[in-house]
């Protein structure tokens, strides 16, 4: 068979990830808070962009939830006339020009704000009062005390506070200040002291002995390697760490177990001085570095609310203080294309209108998808919001994909990061998507999230003459029409951090012989 070349056509369909295409998935998953970020940052990068006042009346009165169109601009925006720029452009007023340019005044003209801040003409005049801003006389409107405030000291601020008022050399010192680092969040050191003394090229004991320093700082418990060392460093600075709790501590196992008859005879205590000894344990700080901050702790924002309206119905609203408000400058992009001078310069001013046309029109498409994929929810889960979590029905992204004419990773990446405010308090979206549990006798199968709190409902309920198994929780189930195999039990008990009916069985006695 000969070999030649030949052309033909062939016609065929494929998908292509155009950045833009991956743009408006990336938006869809995003929280709030990292929609924001996003957002500013393409802000900084677009001069096209621009952020919508929370004062301007245009883009609130759509109908789709605040999100501007990228061919829409508020009267008051428009481009001013030109027969104005003279009175504008010098007005001796500091407070216009910065207001003019958006900026301090510092940042465009670094070097004449000095003279600028002595008088309006240039020089600097002792009887100026806004020499007050430099230091003397009256404080200028602008002055703001909290700009003079320390930040949040970290536990590792404190600490090293601390160290260099305790070691003076300098090589002990650094010494110091790599075990710190080392120091987790919760006050713990997680190094390994054979490494961090080869890394340092020093002796171990030498790192150990500097370990051993730092565990005398505040908090107390600081620098421990496990929670033995953070309580037994606790004791010793109250003179608690005989050798009764010196065995207590080393046994922390079978104080969990609340094995206390195992305890009083490694102790050599009887049962009064073991309460009073492990009343003292509980009293100590297990995380002492806690007490410190490590970081801004962000409130959980809704980006949806649920509420009843009067005809019985439920209300579906976005949360518009979490949509970034941002429209197209159309007038300054006419404005700035008649004086590009190259074509590369038109070629950057028109990739910038299509990404901001693109990021406004990507903005609004995620809002109107949150909104669908959340009425949706809203019905397949009423009876959650009517009566509570028991309720709840066993629910699929299929399913809802299916009802709003959407592809499941569509609603998978709409459910990630987002939380709806319901009478029931603020849930994730991913909340609602549970799996179902059949139920015995062919009746309506039960969500596994409902299941886990009929579970957690029965054992809170339990006395301890009547702790009850995982086999016996099995047939309480079956008599309320749930048909659930006994592993599925232990697997969601286990997951709640609930232990078993024998280690519930001795916190309950132990509970009941120090209350009497």
């Amino acid at each position: 068979m000969a070999l030649s070349p030949k052309m033909e056509f062939r016609q065929s369909q494929s998908l292509v990830m155009t950045p833009q295409l991956m743009q408006a998935i990336k938006l869809l998953q995003l929280s709030n808070m990292e929609l924001v970020a996003y957002v500013e940052a393409e802000l900084e990068r677009n001069p096209l962009l621009e952020r919508i006042a929370e004062n301007d009346s245009g883009p609130e009165a759509q109908p789709d939830g605040g999100e501007p169109r990228g061919d829409e601009m508020p009267p008051e925006r428009e481009a001013p006339a030109a027969s104005d720029w003279m009175e504008r452009d010098m007005e001796p007023s500091r407070a216009a020009m910065e207001t003019r340019l958006d900026t301090d005044l510092g940042n465009v003209f670094p070097d004449d704000v000095p003279a600028e801040r002595g008088s309006p003409g240039g020089g600097s005049t002792g009887s100026s009062p806004s020499t007050g801003e430099w230091g003397g006389g009256e404080r200028g409107e602008d002055y703001n005390p909290e700009a003079f405030l320390t930040a949040e000291a970290t536990l590792a601020d404190h600490l090293e506070a601390q160290l260099s008022v305790a070691v003076s050399d300098p090589a002990r010192r650094l010494i110091g200040v790599n075990i710190i680092g080392l120091i987790d969040e919760t006050g713990y050191f997680t190094g390994d002291l054979d490494q961090l003394a080869e890394q340092m090229g020093v002796a171990r004991t030498e790192v150990e002995a500097v370990l051993k320093l730092i565990q005398t700082f505040e908090p107390s418990g600081v620098g421990a390697r496990n929670l033995a060392e953070c309580l037994a460093i606790q004791l010793r600075e109250r003179d608690r760490f005989d050798p009764a709790m010196q065995a207590l501590v080393a046994n922390l196992e079978l104080l969990a177990r609340h094995d206390r008859n195992a305890l009083k005879r490694i102790c050599g205590v009887d049962g009064e001085d073991l309460a009073d000894m492990i009343g003292e344990i509980r009293r100590l700080d297990p995380k002492p570095g806690l007490a410190f901050g490590s970081g801004v702790v962000h409130p959980l924002v809704p980006d949806v609310y649920v509420r009843p309206g009067a005809d019985g119905t439920w209300i579906v609203e976005l949360n518009s203080e979490t949509l970034p408000r941002v429209l197209v400058n159309q007038s300054y992009h006419a404005t700035v294309v008649k004086h590009a001078r190259s074509q590369e310069e038109k070629s950057f001013l028109a990739d910038c209108l299509q990404s901001a046309s693109w990021l406004t029109r990507s903005l609004d498409q995620r809002a109107r998808t949150i909104l669908k994929v959340a009425s949706e929810i809203v019905r397949q889960q009423d009876a959650f919001l009517l009566h509570g979590v028991r309720y709840l029905r066993p629910l699929n992204l299929r399913t809802v994909a299916d009802a709003i004419g959407m592809h499941e990773s569509t609603v998978s990446r709409v459910t990630s990061n987002k939380y709806i405010s319901t009478p029931r308090g603020v849930v994730e979206m991913k909340f609602f998507f549970s799996s179902a549990i059949s139920a015995s006798g062919g009746g309506e199968a039960h969500s596994a999230e409902a299941v886990r709190h009929r579970i957690k409902t029965l054992i809170e309920a339990e006395s301890p003459e009547d702790v009850l198994s995982d086999d016996t929780l099995v047939q309480k189930l079956k008599e309320v029409g749930i048909d659930i195999a006994r592993r599925t039990v232990a697997k969601y008990r286990e997951g709640m951090n609930i232990p078993s009916s024998v280690q519930r069985r001795r916190e309950k006695m132990a509970l009941r012989s120090e209350a009497s």
